[in-house]
C-alpha cells in the first residue's frame, strides 16, 4: 500500500497558473488496483473519489454537504476540479484492461524505446463517450511500464496526451514524480506533481469502502 500527497499545477495556454492540492491512498484487492483520492477546489471544498480498477472498473464521487456517494462511470471524462485536465479516466486507466488492441511497433520516446499499442474501447465505453476512438499506449521495452498514453477520436485525431516526465526512488522503489496531461485541442496543460510519498504501508480495507 502507498500514500501520496500531490499538487495539480494548471498551466493554461492563456492565463495564470493555478495550483490545487490533493492526497491519494493506493492498494490492491481481489479485483485489482484500488485508490482513494481527496482534492480541494479553489473554494476549499473537499472532493473525494474512490476508484476500482481491473477488468470490471468502477468509480464513486462525494462532495462536502452531499449525501451518499454517487457512481460516476458516466462522468469519467469530466475534470476532477474545474480548469484541470485530470479526470477519473486518467487516474483509473481502464484501457490497460481492454481486450481489443493492435500492436503498432516500437517508437523512441524521451531517449528510450517503447512498444506502441492502440487499445480499442469496448462498446459500453463508446456508448457513454462517443468521442473516444481509442487510446495509444507506449510501454517501456525494458521495464514494461507505461510512459505515455494518447487518447484519439474516431478519426484518429489526437485528443489528450499523458506523459510521465520524472521518476524518483523512494524506499528502494521507483515511483512516478511528475506527469503532464495535455489537451491537444486547447493546448492547456496540467502537471500532476508528487510532493510527498510513503510506501510499504498496510492500510485497513475499510479505507477503500464506499461507506468510508
Amino acid at each position: 500500500d502507498y500514500y501520496l500527497q500531490f499538487e495539480l499545477k494548471v498551466r493554461p495556454r492563456r492565463g495564470d497558473e493555478i495550483v490545487f492540492s490533493g492526497r491519494l491512498w493506493g492498494s490492491r484487492n481481489y479485483l485489482g488496483p484500488i485508490s482513494r483520492i481527496e482534492l480541494q477546489d479553489k473554494d476549499g471544498q473537499v472532493r473525494r473519489y474512490l476508484l476500482q480498477n481491473g477488468s470490471e472498473p468502477k468509480a464513486w464521487s462525494w462532495r462536502e454537504g452531499a449525501g451518499a456517494p454517487d457512481m460516476t462511470n458516466k462522468h469519467l471524462f469530466e475534470p476532477l476540479v474545474p480548469q484541470t485536465e485530470l479526470t477519473l479516466f486518467d487516474l483509473q486507466m481502464p484501457y490497460l484492461y481492454w481486450r481489443d488492441f493492435t500492436f503498432e511497433g516500437t517508437s523512441k520516446l524521451l531517449g528510450r524505446i517503447a512498444h506502441v499499442f492502440l487499445l480499442i474501447p469496448p462498446e459500453e465505453m463508446t456508448e457513454e463517450y462517443s468521442a473516444l476512438g481509442g487510446v495509444r499506449v507506449y510501454l517501456d521495452t525494458q521495464y514494461h511500464a507505461m510512459v505515455k498514453s494518447l487518447q484519439v477520436d474516431q478519426q484518429g485525431q489526437d485528443l489528450k496526451t499523458m506523459t510521465v516526465r520524472d521518476i524518483k526512488k523512494v524506499s528502494g522503489r521507483w515511483i512516478v514524480k511528475s506527469i503532464d496531461l495535455r489537451n491537444e485541442v486547447t493546448r492547456d496543460k496540467t502537471r500532476f506533481q508528487v510532493v510527498r510519498a510513503a510506501l510499504n504501508l498496510d492500510f485497513s480495507p475499510q479505507l477503500f469502502t464506499v461507506d468510508s
